[in-house]
């Protein structure tokens, strides 16, 4: 069984070789064991803080194999985007060009970049390890952290965006970085992509302050707008079913898709309840179709069978354990897949 929690600072080493599979363009999890260990230590003392407003906490989950104590995913939310280090990226925007002399009418759509200071929150650091994408796994990882933005809303902004991995090549190129960015920083993309996860303060000083027309470019970088890595399109489906929609803006190194929700509308949010657990079973029952946290005593994600009781749920024994939840206590569940039938108790 896989359960989601909070990471901690003995998950470091394996966090470090977890990261080494993922190849290029996971910026904020590059594999660099000084960087983890700084984002491990800031989510351990994100989680652990009182303070209740959103000012860019970092929440990083891991996903655990129960059976063999192996960390094999990784996902994060941060609560606020923005601050000292803006959060970039390019608005796509259509002008309208029109010659009376030249009879010429021409809607022509150019990148516009965005410098944000006081952004929505945001949802990233998503990796799973390819031996472990099946049964389920990618739909806890990626889920089961807005379980904990439901328990814990006021955190959070009431926006949250997801930039989604672009089209990027087996040895870190991309078309569109080519075209584009190359020709401001001198660089190749994946030392870009590092060094965005280390200081953001040499985008201000080399990319370019004035519109970019897309028809300037290459045909191959304009294909490439908006659009996602081949992996991570299981990840998109996820989101865009949980609520998530584009929002118009593209990543200022690879252009893959920024999209964006209210954090009340993200399914997940929306359809869970707060519920009491009154009901133990020692039998399995049914199939493991809701996401289960436990919210007293630390948070952890699984995903198993429910039942509704008269006051409460029923757990399978299982899922109790690998929770440590214990009759008495509140759990937060949701269904698994947001069109599937709640038997859940409607109460908060």
């Amino acid at each position: 069984m896989e359960i989601l929690r909070p990471i901690t600072l003995d998950d470091l080493e394996q966090l470090v070789e977890l990261t080494s599979m993922a190849g290029h363009g996971l910026t904020s999890l590059p594999n660099d064991a000084e960087l983890l260990h700084r984002r491990v230590r800031d989510s351990v003392r994100d989680f652990s803080r009182s303070d209740e407003s959103p000012q860019g906490q970092s929440y990083l989950f891991v996903l655990e194999d129960l059976s063999t104590g192996r960390i094999v995913g990784t996902s994060g939310v941060v609560s606020k985007v923005g601050g000292f280090e803006p959060f970039y990226a390019y608005r796509m925007q259509m002008s309208h060009h029109k010659s009376a002399v030249l009879k010429v009418q021409k809607d022509v759509q150019a990148l516009h970049l965005v410098a944000e200071h006081n952004g929505p929150s945001e949802i990233g650091s998503l990796f799973l390890a390819p031996d472990k994408r099946r049964g389920g796994n990618g739909r806890l990882l990626s889920l089961g952290r807005f379980l904990y933005i439901a328990e814990h809303a006021q955190r959070f902004e009431p926006t949250v965006i997801a930039e989604m991995r672009g089209v990027i090549d087996a040895e870190g190129g991309s078309v569109f970085w080519d075209a584009l960015g190359r020709h401001f920083f001198d660089a190749d993309f994946p030392v870009v992509d590092y060094m965005s996860a280390v200081d953001k303060r040499f985008i201000a000083d080399l990319m370019p302050k004035h519109p970019i027309y897309i028809p300037l470019l290459p045909p191959a970088a304009q294909e490439v707008i908006g659009q996602v890595h081949q992996n991570t399109c299981p990840a998109l489906r996820l989101l865009v079913e949980q609520g998530f929609r584009d929002s118009g803006m593209v990543d200022i190194f690879e252009a893959g898709p920024v999209l964006t929700v209210q954090r009340d509308q993200i399914a997940t949010v929306q359809q869970s309840r707060r519920v009491e657990v009154t009901e133990i079973s020692d039998s399995k029952f049914g199939s493991a179709d809701h996401l289960i946290a436990a919210v007293q005593d630390g948070f952890r994600v699984s995903a198993g069978p429910l039942a509704a009781t008269e006051l409460g749920v029923r757990l399978w024994a299982g899922t109790a354990l690998a929770l440590g939840v214990k009759v008495g206590q509140c759990v937060r569940v949701a269904p698994l897949r947001p069109d599937a039938e709640s038997n859940q108790a409607q109460s908060h």
